[in-house]
């Protein structure tokens, strides 16, 4: 298996598609080769050298503690504990964040060993030896290793609370389906999905999908903004928030660090769409779906 970049860079920099596709090859993927280091370290764009939140080390340290506490067979749940704690160290504002040469470069050249110790698959297809897909390495911000967990923190946090990001980090087909849709740009919709999953109105991964499926034919012919409007964010707590690295310390392991405190969800809005939603998810067809416990 891939083992951890020695030396490790410095600094966070971009690595662009086209030499993530270069240097990341199927050896790299499946854990039988280390990444070309040098040959990376070369490709590199670097961005800003005074800028605090561009350190590698506090980031590398986190990925070192969720490989750590959490087995190989678990991997799924480090998921949940790491995507705030990324999200709290690494940062960014959303237009940094849509720069996939991040995301690039940290699992190319910070932490590939990561990638493939979590995307890594039990067994190969017809027989060959598995490999991880490459857009775990450089892919959508809803597949890419980093760039998901992020986005997902991102886009499922409350203001500062992150307990709905490990609730949904917590649920791999709220990543691989709910992360995928536009309507959670939407807080209060993204807010609802959350709870009633939390709620355990829908557990199963096809209950799941069909909730994301029947908010999102919904999203055409209901205006979620009229039934459920948001707060206005506050953006200068997101301004203050990103310019607080500067003296902000590592993020706790044992609890949930606090994100921007940029306002949070109204608690009617939320309340009018998960009563819609569930409603909705009432009338859907699931097939074998679970006896409900409300």
């Amino acid at each position: 298996m891939i083992d951890r970049p020695e030396p490790l860079p410095d600094r966070i920099a971009l690595l662009s598609e086209l030499n993530a596709v270069k240097y990341v090859s199927s050896g790299v993927r499946s854990g039988r080769e280390q990444p070309p280091y040098i040959e990376l370290s070369g490709a590199i764009t670097s961005l800003a050298p005074d800028d605090v939140r561009l350190r590698v080390e506090p980031v590398r340290d986190l990925i070192d503690d969720v490989m750590h506490v959490y087995k190989a067979d678990a991997r799924t749940k480090a998921d949940a504990w790491l995507a705030p704690r990324l999200h709290a160290t690494l940062r960014l504002t959303r237009r940094e964040a849509a720069d996939e040469g991040i995301w690039n470069h940290l699992a190319a050249a910070v932490a590939p060993d990561y990638v493939v110790w979590r995307h890594l698959p039990a067994a190969g297809s017809d027989g060959r030896p598995p490999v991880v897909s490459a857009s775990r390495f450089h892919g959508a911000h809803y597949t890419q290793a980093f760039s998901r967990l992020w986005w997902a923190a991102e886009l499922f946090r409350n203001g500062p609370d992150y307990r709905p990001v490990v609730v949904a980090c917590g649920n791999q087909d709220v990543l691989n389906t709910v992360l995928r849709l536009d309507i959670i740009d939407h807080r209060p919709t993204a807010q609802a999905l959350i709870r009633l999953v939390e709620l355990g109105v829908a557990r199963t991964g096809r209950e799941v999908n069909a909730l994301a499926v029947v908010a999102n034919a919904a999203a055409s012919t209901l205006f979620y903004d009229l039934l459920a409007e948001d707060a206005a964010r506050h953006d200068e707590a997101m301004d203050e928030w990103v310019r607080g690295a500067d003296s902000a310390p590592p993020v706790t392991r044992r609890s949930l660090p606090e994100g921007p405190a940029d306002g949070q969800v109204p608690e009617k809005a939320l309340e009018a769409l998960v009563e819609r939603f569930g409603e909705l998810f009432r009338d859907a067809s699931v097939r074998d779906r679970e006896p409900s416990h409300g």
